[in-house]
């Protein structure tokens, strides 16, 4: 629901990929926090051409914690270490896999940095994470978090922006400094509401959505991928407006159908070699 990254970590261009891989499906890129869909074929139109697929983006937001007897090590063995983990990092196929790294130094106890990975193959996302697993520093990072989720359209109507319709099927993130991100899981309630009910709670959240423009939400979907339904992702250069936006929705109708939104995590777009020097003194 949450906009320039003064330290702007290169982003990955995957438009022509996309370009080949969706050809003719309209797909852009995500718009801001009041983004939505339009719903199925309505009845009546079985006649007309069946709609090109959209592809869809895995997505993976995986957290990681450094180990405290890392920083006990030789200087010069922490050094060689973090040296191999960066040049992974900057060695990654862009082709293949867009990488961000985040930092979460000071901003959360448990966790260090964050990798947001998004690929159109499972396997892209796996084999960047074995590769972590066989470095020497593999042995002093834990992963306390992570969550894997497709981007797909949304079933609602933003009636205030219809030309949104496709811009949850890719996303291309990265614009901005900070990404708050969190699991999110409705209630069984919400669920056999009718899709008319639903509809009208959301023309409300989206309503207030649309009054934070420096604010973009990434939605994607982990509906039997992960034990969240959907993980989302604000990105934003100014948090104070996330906090507002997000202080706002408690007030909305649809807030009392939200079972859990915990942890949220606050993600600070750092490179990888800025990155590797708030771990350790090196």
């Amino acid at each position: 629901m949450l906009g320039r990254n003064t330290r702007k970590l290169e982003i990955v261009d995957m438009s022509q990929q996309v370009q080949n891989t969706a050809a003719g499906s309209g797909i852009s890129p995500t718009g801001p926090a009041h983004a939505g869909i339009t719903p199925g074929t309505a009845p009546g139109a079985a006649t007309r051409p069946a709609a090109t697929p959209a592809p869809r983006q895995y997505v993976s937001f995986a957290f990681y914690r450094l180990l405290p007897e890392f920083r006990r090590l030789p200087l010069e063995q922490q050094r060689t270490m973090l040296e191999e983990f960066a040049a992974l990092v900057e060695n990654n196929d862009r082709s293949k896999l867009i990488l961000l790294t985040y930092s979460c130094i000071g901003t959360r106890a448990d966790v260090d940095l964050m990798f947001w990975k998004i690929a159109f193959s499972l396997d892209d996302i796996q084999r960047f994470s074995a590769a972590i697993n066989r470095l020497p520093l593999g042995g002093y990072l834990t992963a306390p978090f992570g969550y894997l989720a497709q981007t797909k359209r949304s079933t609602y109507i933003d009636k205030l922006d219809p030309r949104h319709d496709e811009s949850r099927s890719i996303i291309r993130p990265g614009k901005h400094k900070y990404v708050f991100v969190y699991p999110f899981v409705k209630t069984r309630e919400w669920y056999m509401l009718s899709r008319h009910a639903r509809q009208g709670v959301m023309d409300e959240h989206i309503e207030v959505g649309t009054k934070y423009q420096s604010v973009r939400l990434n939605t994607t979907y982990s509906f039997g991928l992960d034990d969240q339904e959907f993980v989302v992702a604000f990105e934003t250069d100014t948090p104070g407006d996330f906090l507002d936006l997000v202080q706002e929705l408690r007030e909305t109708e649809g807030s009392r159908y939200t079972l859990r939104d915990t942890p949220i995590f606050t993600c600070v777009q750092t490179p990888i070699r800025e990155l590797i020097k708030q771990l350790a003194n090196v």
